[in-house]
């Protein structure tokens, strides 16, 4: 089963939702042989390097009020510890830029390191409060998951794989996606939003016994 994950390292509810779809993923074991395939999606491809105060953000974005964002963030602290992840909200204190990120994601995939720096970079952001818009921080975190630390600089250092990011990014934009996460299943059906395992669990399980219906 092709799983395309399209999601921002920035976004907290596509930890939420990665998360809860491995769970999912867990419970079904052999009834789905899945292969996930992360695609390049930003929330703020206008963001300048230095990025910009959280609160401030978001209340230019959304209009939210300081209080609308720890409710929020309160509730996905609830949603990461049930999923096994934890925000710690206190330490990240800016929205940044994070299109180099996806290109190292990118690089990533053809080393078969997509999935521990997705997951790598989920946790320096979201936990350490590191800011995976800096190279030193990325290349850090690639070598963290075995990945080349000079090749990565390399790559953040020139415009490679810039093209190719690009071009995911404008395909999934036009396939209607302007939010994340989107899990997109077989090409064929999507599941929005940080949606909790049982979700994921049941549409794998439909998704499967359709395909063994339709293979008799």
């Amino acid at each position: 089963m092709k799983i395309d994950f399209v999601s921002d390292v920035s976004c907290p509810w596509c930890v939420v939702g990665l998360k809860s779809l491995e769970t999912a993923l867990a419970r079904v074991g052999q009834d789905v042989a899945a292969d996930i395939h992360f695609q390049p999606f930003e929330l703020n491809p206008q963001m300048g390097p230095e990025g910009q105060d959280i609160a401030e953000h978001i209340a230019q974005k959304y209009g939210s009020s300081s209080a609308d964002v720890a409710r929020s963030q309160e509730a996905l602290e609830a949603r990461g510890d049930a999923v096994g992840f934890h925000f710690d909200f206190g330490r990240r204190g800016r929205i940044y830029n994070t299109f180099d990120a996806h290109r190292l994601l990118h690089w990533a995939a053809a080393e078969g390191k997509q999935p521990a720096l997705k997951h790598a970079l989920f946790s320096a952001y979201f936990t350490e409060g590191r800011d995976p818009s800096n190279h030193d921080v990325l290349v850090n975190v690639a070598g963290r998951v075995g990945l080349d630390e000079q090749r990565a600089r390399r790559i953040l250092g020139s415009d490679e794989f810039a093209r190719e990011v690009r071009e995911r990014e404008k395909f999934y934009a036009g396939l209607g996606i302007h939010a994340v996460p989107s899990v997109i299943i077989n090409d064929r059906h999507l599941i929005q939003g940080g949606q909790p395992p049982e979700v994921f669990e049941q549409a794998l399980r439909k998704l499967a016994a359709d395909e063994r219906g339709s293979s008799t």
